[in-house]
C-alpha cells in the first residue's frame, strides 16, 4: 500500500487544511464562502512563498493561484458555482503552487462530480443531469448545433467548498 503522508511542508499543509475546513464549514452553514477568509489566505500564501521561495516561490504561488482559480471561472460565469468557490480554489492554488494547484482543482472537480451524481440519483434527476452534461460537453468540443441553447441545469446545489476540501487533501497527499 502507498504511503499517505503529506508531501508538502507544514507551513503549507497547516494553512491549507485550516482554510478549506473553515470554508467548508461556512459553505455548509450559509452557502457562502466569506471574502474575509479567502482574501487574507491568498495574500498570506503569496507573501509566504515569496519569503520562503524567493522569486521562484512567488512565481509558483501566482501560477498555482491562476491555474486553480482560472479552471473554475467558466463554471462561475455559467452560474454553476459561486465566486467564493473560485476565490477559495485560487487561495488553495496559491498555497500549493504547481503542480499541487492542478491536483487540488482536478480533485475538487472529481469530488464535486461524484457528489452531483449522488444527489441527482437521490433526487430522481440523474438522466436529466447526464443528458445536460453530455450536451455541454458536445458544445464545448464544437460538436453541438450552432444556436442550440445552453442546456438547463437540474437546480441541484451543494456547498462546493466540501469538494475543494477533498481535492485539497488529495493534492496534499499526492502532489510532489
Amino acid at each position: 500500500m502507498g504511503d499517505a503522508r503529506m508531501t508538502q511542508p507544514l507551513w503549507i499543509v497547516a494553512p491549507v487544511l485550516v482554510l478549506v475546513t473553515l470554508a467548508a464549514r461556512a459553505d455548509v452553514r450559509s452557502r457562502r464562502i466569506p471574502n474575509h477568509l479567502t482574501f487574507p489566505a491568498l495574500v498570506i500564501a503569496v507573501a509566504s512563498h515569496a519569503v520562503f521561495g524567493h522569486v521562484e516561490g512567488l512565481f509558483d504561488a501566482l501560477t498555482g493561484m491562476a491555474i486553480a482559480g482560472g479552471v473554475l471561472v467558466p463554471g462561475w460565469l455559467m452560474g454553476w458555482m459561486g465566486a467564493g468557490d473560485v476565490k477559495l480554489a485560487a487561495a488553495v492554488g496559491a498555497w500549493l503552487g504547481m503542480p499541487g494547484a492542478l491536483f487540488a482543482v482536478l480533485g475538487s472537480l472529481v469530488a464535486g462530480g461524484v457528489v452531483s451524481l449522488v444527489l441527482a440519483l437521490r433526487q430522481g434527476v440523474l438522466v436529466q443531469a447526464l443528458q445536460g452534461a453530455a450536451r455541454i460537453g458536445f458544445q464545448g468540443l464544437g460538436l453541438g448545433h450552432r444556436g442550440t441553447p445552453t442546456p438547463g441545469v437540474t437546480g441541484i446545489r451543494f456547498p462546493f467548498a466540501v469538494a475543494v476540501l477533498a481535492g485539497s487533501i488529495f493534492a496534499l497527499i499526492c502532489a510532489r
